[in-house]
């Protein structure tokens, strides 16, 4: 069991909520803490190894300031849907993990805006619904696609690969559950084409991040990025190449944060517990 809270820093909320769980005679595998203390706020995850009723979060709720935010999750796989447009590298990747079991996470259906991967989603017993941009307008995508999540009731929303910008009212709706990859290393290179942006301007590093999404055009949040080395002899489409595995490489090890618990969300930036 997973118990992750986030709230005021003050003196001893280590030892009262260690305290408590001893009391509850319920065993810490592990615990992690950290203080931002220009906020100073707290972060702490533990690792319980019981499962436990509703009561604790009431009794955590007693000895933690009034505005506590206290999430309890049991270690059962949570659920996801992606968004998708027509590279397939990262929806392969997640695909293959889910599959095998690995993912921690179960793929409830992918969402298309082109028809172009519901082959790929066919070969794993996927369903796959294509809601066609150029035929359907933004505002019937965003409904339609609304109303496919709303009937899975995910935890999270994965854009892997996702080339369309969602409006504000629909992020608004699943607010800090749509996590994107973008293909390049925030903040630099926001939008599009980002490797001929990158390969123009002669950087010598590319890389890609992993973020949620809010209403601020690739300024969510960020999870994990990863950078890797280049020079001049790689062509803007060697770039891309790279970056795909890069991209690849960043959404798992994002997925995996999330998924297990490990990111705590505060403002506009994340406590990562890795």
């Amino acid at each position: 069991m997973i118990i992750v809270i986030q709230c005021q820093d003050q003196v001893g909320l280590v030892a009262a909520i260690s305290g408590l769980l001893a009391k509850e005679r319920l065993n810490i595998i592990s615990m992690r803490e950290h203080v931002d203390k220009d906020q100073n706020r707290f972060f702490m995850r533990l690792n319980i190894e019981q499962q436990t009723d509703g009561t604790l979060h009431q009794m955590l709720k007693a000895i933690l300031p009034a505005e506590a935010i206290i999430t309890i999750n049991p270690k059962a796989n949570k659920k996801i849907i992606v968004l998708v447009t027509k590279e397939y590298h990262c929806l392969a990747d997640i695909l293959i993990r889910n599959y095998f079991g690995t993912l921690g996470a179960t793929v409830q259906c992918v969402i298309g805006n082109h028809s172009t991967l519901k082959d790929i989603c066919e070969r794993f017993d996927i369903p796959f619904f294509p809601i066609l941009y150029h035929k359907t307008g933004k505002e019937e995508f965003e409904r339609e696609t609304a109303e496919i999540i709303n009937k899975f009731n995910p935890d999270y929303i994965v854009l892997a690969k996702f080339m369309r910008i969602l409006s504000p009212t629909f992020v608004e709706q699943f607010a800090t559950k749509i996590i994107n990859i973008h293909h390049s290393f925030l903040p630099a290179f926001i939008g599009a084409n980002p490797y001929r942006q990158a390969f123009e301007r002669g950087v010598k590093l590319i890389g890609a991040t992993a973020h949620f999404v809010n209403n601020d055009l690739d300024e969510g949040p960020i999870i994990a990025q990863q950078i890797i080395p280049v020079n001049h002899s790689l062509t803007a489409l060697d770039m891309m190449r790279a970056g795909k595995e890069i991209e690849t490489s960043v959404l798992a090890k994002a997925l995996r944060l999330v998924i297990e618990d490990r990111v705590l969300v505060y403002q506009n930036k994340t406590v990562v517990f890795d």
